[in-house]
This record gives C-alpha cells, sequence and structure tokens, in this order.
C-alpha cells in the first residue's frame, strides 16, 4: 500500500493562504538553505520549471504521483503551463474542467476518495503527494498516512485552513522536526491507526 503524504506550506497559525488561497507572501522566507533543502530532500516537489531553472535532475525520493485541487493547479493555469509536475504522474480534483488541457493529467470528477484508494492500492516504492488544497484535503482526510508541514514565520489571523473539514480530531505521531534560521520548520507527522 502506497503513502498519501499532504505536504504543504502554512503559517504559524495553520493557514495555507488569505481566505482566497494565496501565500505569496511566504516566498520571501524560501532562502538559499531552506531551497536546498527543498531541493535535496523533496526534488519532485519542485514544479517542472523550477526544476529547469534551477538545474535539478534528481528522481524523486517519496513520491512518483501528485494529486491536487483546481485552486492549486489554477496558479499553473494562469501562467499557461497546463502540466506543472510533468516529471510527476498528474491528478486534477476539478468539477470546473471538463477536459485535461493536457494528456498527462488526469482529471478526477467524481469519487476522489474512491480514485485516491486506487493508485495507494498501486505497486511501487513511491508515494502519492497531496499537493492541496483545503478542500480536497478535507475530502480525504481519512486517507492521508503522512503530514509534512513547512510552517512559515508569520500570523495570518484568518485564512484558507489546512484542512476544510468538520471538527473531529486525529491522531498523528511527530517523525521529526527541522528547524531553519529563518524561522521555518518542517515537522513530519504519521498517521495513528
Amino acid at each position: 500500500m502506497r503513502k498519501l503524504t499532504y505536504f504543504i506550506a502554512c503559517s504559524i497559525d495553520g493557514f495555507i493562504g488569505d481566505p482566497q488561497g494565496d501565500a505569496t507572501s511566504m516566498y520571501k522566507f524560501v532562502d538559499a538553505p531552506f531551497l536546498e533543502f527543498l531541493t535535496s530532500e523533496y526534488p519532485e516537489t519542485v514544479s517542472a520549471q523550477g526544476r529547469e531553472q534551477l538545474g535539478i535532475e534528481a528522481e524523486g525520493k517519496h513520491y512518483d504521483t501528485v494529486v491536487q485541487g483546481m485552486g492549486s493547479y489554477r496558479v499553473a493555469l494562469d501562467v499557461g503551463i497546463t502540466s506543472p509536475y510533468s516529471h510527476l504522474r498528474e491528478f486534477v480534483a476539478t468539477r470546473s474542467l471538463t477536459e485535461s488541457p493536457h494528456p498527462d493529467v488526469e482529471l478526477i470528477a467524481d469519487d476522489l476518495v474512491g480514485r485516491v484508494r486506487e493508485l495507494k492500492a498501486e505497486d511501487g516504492p513511491l508515494g502519492i503527494w497531496l499537493c492541496g488544497g483545503s478542500g480536497i484535503a478535507g475530502q480525504l482526510i481519512e486517507e492521508i498516512d503522512e503530514l509534512v508541514i513547512k510552517t512559515y514565520p508569520q500570523v495570518y489571523g484568518s485564512g484558507m485552513p489546512m484542512f476544510g473539514a468538520g471538527f473531529e480530531p486525529r491522531d498523528f505521531e511527530l517523525e521529526d522536526v527541522r528547524v531553519f534560521d529563518n524561522g521555518v520548520f518542517v515537522r513530519r507527522y504519521s498517521r495513528k491507526r
């Protein structure tokens, strides 16, 4: 069984963006040491365009598949990129698109949970990266096996939460923490089942 990992950036108070999902205020914390960590430890989470600009040729260490919602995918579409993670198998959960803008991007209009369960049941050494956003994380909350949370030293006060789901405590176990001099820290949790 492959793992589904929600690998996400958030503010100290747990928001992944402003009320519309914009998280560009966090970009200023992606300095050289933090970027080195991301490109060496999680190279597959760097977009295809970013990989090209940074000269990243590293194979994925953790994931061979990415699942994202339309809000996350829209960021790429708005700048003319139809396959932002072309080095991975790409899935977009959406009901607003009826035809994929790219032949290698599969749209999931119905039964997101069922499709993700199928992906998890596939054989393979690498897992599935849940890229965002809040709504699909809420729908997939029971399928998430691991959290990797990049916390940036900002407080939003309000905005888009990590999970668009109702209240129900779910337990995770802290596996490790990496702290950076710029105030960013990365926590990895595994699901307690």
